[in-house]
């Protein structure tokens, strides 16, 4: 068994395609306990192998076979990225790629009792359960299927933002909206369903604007589609309009991903002299390294012409003042798709609370509940989607 161990422990160091599996957490810390069984002594034989099992504990995980496929099946690597930008990878590295599989399959296959026979001790040390899982067939699924899958960042989440350093992090509790919750508004879904549909499909899709009054369902739908989509391999990247200048990088980041993305910008608005309206300008312009095929902007706003305007504004020393005017205004227009969500009308705000009553399984006299959905709406200001959910919610 000794020299099992020891045979594997030279194995994982020999990883060149998944080699950034020897710094994860649990791996990294079954590599060190597997290098010590020769030389170290019983304690501290214990110490590595308890600090393995703890941290396969800490990531939420007893299986040891399933924590090693999901972190085989999400590894980003030279190869995944090859086969997902659509090209051939060599039989080289295909035969690399089996051989580590193989590996990955020799330590998924591990069992407590062989790790602690390289252990004197007759007392009690942690267990972890064991599992068969056919590593060279699931993953040659995960391959195949990499254009809905993904890899790397991007199993982890289908929703993502852009932390202070810049970098991509996945979103682990996003907003649950589904379609079926957006009650009205059927012909404004169904032009962002379409759209999102022809991205999905490789065809030409827009960027879209949805505008219209504040609790509409404008971002609702946004995030109503990508949870319905995304098994489909659909992502979304929320973007603030501090950070539209990460644009062309996150373009450039995901141009060769298999995936599909929405970029996506909430309530988006300018001030007269914002500098990030020329960023945003730009991109929707098309520079060279906007041109996604597999990405496009999704942008919500409560304001048909996205620059703030005063009446001081139009008054001032510029020569072209109409051209000057004429830019502000027409920013909205370059979208490809321009979606409107007016404020519902009476009827259609209480058919919206009815409706999420309804699925709520919350009984109801219809007259009473009408007086009290439209006085809480009066109350709120306005009627809305928003309103509605409000006053469902306020019921349970």
């Amino acid at each position: 068994m000794m020299n099992k161990l020891n045979e594997l422990y030279l194995k994982l160091n020999s990883l060149c395609i998944f080699r950034s599996l020897l710094s994860d957490p649990v791996i990294s810390k079954l590599v060190s306990y597997l290098g010590c069984i020769d030389s170290a002594d019983t304690s501290e034989k214990i110490s590595r192998y308890s600090d393995f099992v703890s941290a396969l504990y800490l990531n939420n995980k007893v299986s040891l076979a399933r924590y090693v496929f999901g972190c085989v099946s999400c590894n980003e690597n030279v190869y995944v990225k090859i086969i997902g930008s659509g090209k051939t990878g060599s039989p080289t590295m295909k035969k690399c790629v089996d051989a580590e599989i193989e590996i990955m399959q020799a330590v998924a296959d591990l069992t407590p009792a062989e790790l602690q026979s390289a252990i004197d001790w007759n007392e009690f040390l942690p267990l972890f359960k064991v599992e068969k899982i056919d590593f060279a067939t699931d993953y040659a699924k995960k391959i195949r299927n990499i254009s809905k899958n993904g890899y790397g960042i991007y199993t982890k989440s289908h929703v993502f933002r852009i932390d202070s350093n810049g970098k991509l992090v996945p979103v682990l509790h996003p907003d649950a909206v589904t379609l079926s919750e957006l009650i009205g508004y059927d012909r404004e879904k169904e032009i962002v369903i379409k759209n999102t549909k022809a991205l999905l499909d490789g065809k030409s899709a827009a960027n879209i604007l949805l505008t219209g009054d504040a609790g509409t369902g404008k971002s609702s739908t946004v995030k109503a589609v990508a949870n319905e989509y995304c098994k489909e391999g659909l992502r979304v990247i929320e973007i603030s309009k501090e950070q539209l200048r990460e644009i062309p990088a996150i373009l450039d980041e995901i141009s060769e991903n298999p995936l599909k993305f929405i970029l996506f910008i909430d309530d988006l608005s300018f001030q007269n002299d914002d500098d990030n309206f020329g960023a945003l300008k730009a991109i929707l312009e098309g520079s060279v390294s906007a041109k996604s095929s597999n990405a496009v902007i999704y942008a919500t706003s409560n304001r048909r012409h996205l620059v703030k305007e005063k009446f001081s504004d139009r008054e001032g020393d510029d020569v072209h003042f109409n051209d000057t005017v004429q830019e502000k205004v027409s920013l909205s227009d370059r979208f490809g798709i321009h979606v409107y969500f007016g404020k519902p009308d009476k009827e259609t705000y209480l058919n919206i609370v009815r409706s999420l009553a309804d699925k709520r399984r919350i009984k109801y006299n219809i007259d009473e509940f009408d007086i009290a959905a439209e006085k809480f709406a009066l109350e709120k200001g306005s009627r809305s989607a928003r309103a509605a959910k409000q006053f469902v919610e306020s019921l349970r």
